[in-house]
């Protein structure tokens, strides 16, 4: 539900058929009554029926994406604004790989969304090209497809600063030392918005999350699919919950896992506070296996012990950049991805255990930022400048920067781990130069069928509370509980009491009479001596993409 980013670098930081009955738009002066506004449910119905007229010209996809046959690329035309479906348009980027089963097997498409917001679906195919055991029954019957959101890499891209300006390091630290300090983030945090809205201002006031869900069913139309099938996993979450307000009686199967609480009052400011404190805690879980281990790591082998090494680790980076680039705020950028995934833990824990012992290679590399890759360094910061958008344009922010430093030097005190560079990646939306919106009440409406919610009580980006506060406003879905675990993103892990009901519901539309509750997945054990730096990089980039 986050990127990874903070600022302190110069300069700132099928051919388908035509879908009825369930389009039809609403009555004029309905707008009370229709979640979203009824200009908006007009202008879906509007373009969802182009699309499913027109289809997807389907195509391999371009050698730069990176995705080989079998898998299939095409665009989607939705409308900048809904309550214009007519006026101007963007393309959406899609792609597709048909169900592995016989004709007979096929239930349709399963769109996928990662996170973010700012995050790319478009390698969710490539789950069936590596042959992931995990969806092998699935995608029998389905065809994974994913997309690019509206400002996203291939789908029509927004930028707020120079690619490699932003990924210049060191940054600076996130956690002040001084009122001076804290002018200067204000200062590149409103630098950044006035970025954004220069680079992309024409875009910002429809980088929603209903206008992302409006895409998605234009996407469901253009696939020829009657009904959606959807799997987002953390900032997907609040997209599904949005849909299924929008578009209750287009849901078939719906997966929501790992989730943002989607109540008005935490999105987004309240949400962020909340994931700081979700943080301490699984940063803390992380130090106690850590200590536990230490017989393979040599870090401490009590969490107070390892929780000093990572201060004067921090301190020293501070004082002299370890390698020149990597100063607090770049570890901070690889070691919160072991809050985030368990898969991250044994990769962080050995590339520190390597610099203790006198090897900074694999810690530089992973960390610090590549300058000679220039494609890499463009996709990260646009999927900094699309979170910024998204969450910035879906709700009106505190512009009383007392309240902002109020309230994070007060959560400073107890959850540093997190705190600062939370909040300065967020302040550009208390200057934001482009409309600000009111979050969509979102629950369930008549005709949504049942839903299935899948959630760790550990969550760092995610709290556990978000997905009880959704299982409460979607009425009739089932909450499956990971208890006593906290990775990101449940359905991917091996956990046959969480795989079993995703692929039951997924094929068979079946789930348990009442909630479940699992036992946790298996626990990491410690990674070879000598972790690649290219390991741990893709640890810093998974937690910053949020898949």
């Amino acid at each position: 539900m986050r990127r990874t980013a903070l600022f302190g670098v110069a300069g700132g930081v099928i051919t388908g058929a035509l879908i009825t009955g369930a389009l039809a738009a609403p009555t004029a002066g309905a707008s009370e009554r229709t979640p979203g506004g009824a200009a908006e449910a007009r202008g879906v119905a509007v373009a969802a029926a182009k699309a499913a007229k027109k289809g997807i010209d389907w195509a391999d996809c371009p050698a730069d994406w990176g995705l080989a046959k079998p898998i299939q690329c095409g665009y989607v035309t939705v409308p900048l604004d809904y309550a214009k479906p007519n006026g101007r348009t963007i393309k959406l980027a899609v792609d597709r790989i048909g169900n592995t089963g016989s004709a007979s097997e096929r239930q349709g498409s399963l769109i996928y969304n990662p996170g973010g917001p700012g995050g790319s679906g478009l390698r969710f195919p490539t789950r069936v090209t590596t042959k992931n055991p995990l969806w092998a029954k699935t995608s029998k019957a389905y065809d994974f497809v994913g997309f690019d959101p509206r400002g996203v890499g291939h789908s029509t891209a927004i930028s707020c600063v120079d690619p490699q300006e932003y990924v210049k390091a060191p940054k600076l630290d996130p956690v002040p030392d001084s009122e001076a300090d804290k002018r200067v983030q204000r200062k590149l945090a409103r630098e950044y918005a006035e970025g954004c809205k220069e680079r992309s201002g024409w875009m910002l006031p429809h980088m929603t999350t209903p206008n992302t869900a409006r895409d998605i069913d234009v996407i469901r139309a253009a696939l020829g699919d009657k009904k959606l099938n959807y799997l987002g996993v953390s900032y997907g979450t609040y997209i599904g919950g949005v849909y299924a307000t929008l578009f209750p009686t287009h849901v078939r199967r719906l997966i929501v896992d790992s989730v943002v609480n989607p109540s008005r009052e935490k999105i987004w400011y309240q949400a962020n506070l909340d994931q700081d404190v979700a943080f301490e805690m699984r940063w803390n879980d992380w130090k106690a296996w850590v200590a536990k281990n230490d017989a393979a790591y040599h870090i401490g082998d009590t969490p107070a012990k390892v929780q000093k090494q990572w201060e004067t680790l921090r301190a020293a980076a501070k004082k002299s950049p370890i390698g020149g680039v990597v100063g607090p705020a770049e570890l901070l950028g690889l070691f919160q991805s072991a809050p985030y995934y368990d898969s991250s833990w044994a990769t962080v824990a050995q590339v520190w255990s390597d610099y203790l012992a006198g090897d900074e290679k694999a810690l530089v590399e992973a960390a610090g930022p590549d300058m000679s890759d220039t494609a890499g360094n463009i996709a990260s910061e646009n999927s900094n400048a699309v979170y910024t958008a998204v969450e910035c344009a879906d709700t009106k922010w505190p512009t009383s920067w007392a309240k902002w430093d109020r309230d994070n030097t007060r959560l400073h005190r107890d959850y540093p781990f997190l705190t600062w560079s939370n909040a300065w990646m967020n302040l550009p939306c208390a200057t934001w130069g482009a409309k600000q919106h009111t979050p969509l009440e979102v629950g369930a409406a008549k005709g949504l069928p049942t839903t299935l919610i899948v959630q760790s009580t550990r969550d760092a980006a995610t709290p556990y509370e978000g997905a009880v506060e959704l299982h409460k406003r979607l009425k009739g879905s089932r909450l499956v509980t990971e208890k006593d675990a906290g990775s990101h993103g449940v359905t991917g892990l091996v956990n046959p009491c969480v795989n079993d009901r995703v692929d039951a519901y997924l094929l068979k539309g079946t789930v348990d009479a009442k909630d479940v509750t699992c036992a946790p997945h298996a626990t990491p054990v410690p990674a070879k001596s000598g972790a690649s730096a290219k390991d741990a990089k893709a640890a810093k980039e998974a937690a910053a993409l949020v898949k």
